[in-house]
């Protein structure tokens, strides 16, 4: 009787066990390329139960090999192709669940989540369970047509490019056209970007994109056409209707502001953009009105100082009159040389002699009759001198 209740005791602690540690999760499951999966698998803890192991294996085209592996020493992760990649909650207890990131087509396969238990007398229990994972491609949303930095209207041989971008997973296929959709379209790129070196007149027109993938409705995505326009700067500006010119005849002269502000409103083809930097640059170099202030009022103080130095130097020569009075007297004395051979006499003239007389002081008008009388006296008796001498020339 006592065996048959240990043995009653044991079964029912037994199914009792099995319950309680049972793994739930899902049979199949699908998952979205490059997206995160999560991998259920989990259990309700016991306390008469510690868990020793936690392995995650996959069977793909019959090859098993084991992902992850939790024990006493620590997660392991035994592929080097889901490094970084997986990884299994450790603060949830009972949750062993597989979290792969960057969901790969390579991940597909059958997941088995093994896991085992101590009991208090020693004795280990193991339970397992397997999933189906499929890994599915997202089909391609209507892609969008996004210009370069100068938009879609830009100058002829500018630089310039079209991006042609659409959601799905990769790897996604890309074909421009220059034309309309479902109209006579050219072929022209099979990359995401369309690009431009130097932009021509020619290229003026509209282009739209097609975005394609490997996804299961291989469905081909078109995109909107967008107008590029090309524009020539070289040439002359919009012509004047005759009631334009006539009323600019008679208006007063435009203004540098004024014909750029007429130019962005008309959309003509004046270079707009460099006379604005033109202008800009100008108006960047005027000096503020303190600073004009101060070189008027120094140069109204140079010319004050000069004015001031000229009239004073004026009125010194005026106060301070002065008369020189210069005496000139020359006295030339001939030396007369005779030579006893021919008879001849020979006359050598001496160095004339200046005397200058100088004073500082006002002559008196009697002191000057004088001075006059005498150089006159002086005068007659060198001329006398003169004439005696060549007459006894004359004689001899």
């Amino acid at each position: 009787m006592e065996k048959l209740m240990w043995l009653v005791a044991l079964v029912n602690s037994f199914i009792f066990c099995n319950a309680i540690l049972e793994l739930t999760g899902t049979h199949d499951i699908e998952g979205t390329w490059k997206s995160s999966l999560t991998l259920p698998c989990v259990y309700v803890p016991s306390q008469d139960f510690v868990q020793q192991t936690v392995i995650w294996t996959l069977d793909r085209d019959q090859n098993l090999a084991t992902v992850f592996r939790r024990d006493s020493s620590g997660d392991h992760i035994m592929l080097s192709l889901y490094r970084g990649r997986v990884s299994v909650p450790k603060y949830r207890p009972g949750d062993v669940s597989l979290e792969i990131e960057k969901l790969e087509i390579t991940d597909r396969g059958h997941y088995t989540c093994k896991v085992t238990w101590r009991a208090q007398n020693n004795s280990l229990l193991t339970k397992q369970r397997t999933t189906t994972v499929k890994v599915v491609k997202v089909a391609v949303t209507k892609p969008i047509i996004r210009p370069g930095n100068l938009g879609f209207t830009v100058p002829k041989g500018a630089r310039t490019s079209l991006t042609c971008s659409a959601n799905g997973s990769p790897p996604i296929i890309y074909r421009w056209f220059k034309g309309e959709p479902g109209g006579n379209a050219v072929h022209v790129s099979n990359h995401a970007v369309l690009m431009f070196d130097s932009l021509q007149t020619s290229d003026t027109g509209k282009y739209y994109c097609e975005a394609e993938n490997k996804a299961s409705s291989q469905v081909i995505q078109q995109s909107d056409a967008v107008q590029l326009t090309v524009r020539d700067l070289t040439k002359p500006a919009t012509t004047v209707s005759s009631s334009e010119k006539k009323a600019n005849t008679t208006a007063k002269p435009v203004s540098e502001r004024d014909l750029i502000t007429t130019a962005l409103a008309t959309g003509s083809d004046v270079q707009v953009p460099e006379t604005h930097e033109v202008t800009t640059a100008l108006r960047k170099t005027g000096l503020p009105l303190y600073l004009l202030i101060l070189i008027v009022v120094l140069c109204a103080a140079v010319v004050f100082v000069v004015v001031a130095v000229v009239l004073c130097r004026r009125k010194s020569k005026e106060d301070n009159p002065y008369e020189v009075t210069y005496q000139n007297t020359r006295n030339d004395a001939r030396r007369q040389t005779c030579s006893g051979v021919n008879g001849r006499c020979m006359y050598e003239e001496g160095k004339p002699t200046v005397k200058n007389n100088y004073t500082s002081q006002p002559v008196k008008e009697n002191e000057y009759e004088t001075i006059s009388i005498k150089e006159n006296i002086e005068y007659k008796i060198l001329v006398n001198a003169m004439e005696s001498e060549y007459e006894v020339g004359d004689v001899q």
